[in-house]
């Protein structure tokens, strides 16, 4: 004989269902990870749709203006290795006075360049900021009114110093985050 199943509060079957929706939803990602042109085109499509609300609506400049920080923010952090190699190399200064870099011969130690931010959650955060500001330019309550020029330019500024202070990292530490122009192996087909 079967034992009666106990009955099910509201709240369990509430749970049930939205932990059966969380696993549909992260296998849809998960399904996702290999296509990452396909993944970009369609961030930048939505990208182009936020920027056309806000064009076309002339409004919501705090919001187009917060998602680019926070863009600016996940670039930085996209373009930063794991490890920061500024406090590698203090560490080495302390023991030995030698700064650390990249190896330059056979007996040092290969690092390879891990990011901060790897690329699909670069992605994700990405595409869910941009709909997330998308959503916010349909509630009134968003649309400050702003001198919006002035948050051009202070946005591009911000952008330029961040990025020189970042280039300069990648220059004396010696790492290039992107693949472009790297040597590469292919596998032998013996």
């Amino acid at each position: 004989m079967d034992a009666p199943e106990p009955e099910q509060t509201p709240f369990a079957a509430v749970t049930a269902h939205t932990t059966k929706l969380q696993r549909q939803y992260q296998a849809i990602l998960d399904q996702s990870t290999p296509y990452v042109t396909y993944r970009w085109i369609g961030t930048g499509v939505a990208l182009l749709m936020f920027f056309l609300r806000i064009f076309f609506a002339q409004g919501w400049y705090i919001v187009a203006y917060a998602l680019g920080i926070y863009l600016l923010n996940l670039f930085l952090a996209f373009l930063q290795p794991k490890f920061d190699p500024s406090n590698d190399a203090l560490d080495n200064e302390m023991e030995d006075g030698s700064v650390g870099t990249l190896p330059t011969n056979r007996d040092e130690e290969f690092k390879p360049f891990i990011r901060r931010l790897p690329e699909f959650k670069f992605w994700y955060w990405a595409t869910r900021a941009i709909g997330i500001a998308f959503l916010c330019t349909w509630f009134a309550i968003f649309d400050v009114p702003v001198f919006w020029p002035v948050l051009v330019m202070y946005w591009l500024i911000l952008f330029v110093l961040t990025m020189r202070r970042q280039i300069q990292h990648m220059i004396k530490y010696r790492y290039v985050p992107f693949s472009v122009g790297k040597k590469s192996y292919a596998k032998d087909r013996s």
